[in-house]
């Protein structure tokens, strides 16, 4: 249990910085970072697959470039959930989602050592 609430932190941690760094994404704070993670985790568990089997034709034509796509309407779809969490549009969404994967990643990685 300790480890999911690490790991949530260390998601949250990597969405406030991505939107230090995207132009286009805001979070207003970091309860707000937290809340936005939570729903992000819920919507990679619950909806992300559903878009993947539904756009697996075009997934395997773009040889999987179009889950990044997939990756910035999670980040989308979260912001219209949780207030205090802002995404401008299609194209910071996918920035946005390819630079949360990657500080998230280090983050967890460095917290495995």
């Amino acid at each position: 249990m300790t480890r999911l609430v690490v790991r949530w932190f260390v998601s949250a941690l990597g969405l406030f910085l991505t939107a230090m760094i995207v132009p286009g994404i805001r979070v207003d704070s970091f309860g707000a970072a937290l809340i936005a993670a939570l729903v992000i985790g819920i919507l990679n568990a619950l909806v992300r697959p559903i878009l993947v089997i539904l756009t697996l034709p075009v997934t395997i034509l773009t040889l999987g470039l179009f889950l990044l796509v997939i990756n910035g309407i999670t980040l989308m779809l979260a912001a219209g959930l949780v207030s205090g969490f802002h995404v401008s549009g299609w194209l910071a969404a996918t920035i946005g989602a390819v630079v949360m994967t990657i500080i998230s990643g280090i983050g967890n990685r460095l917290l495995k050592e």
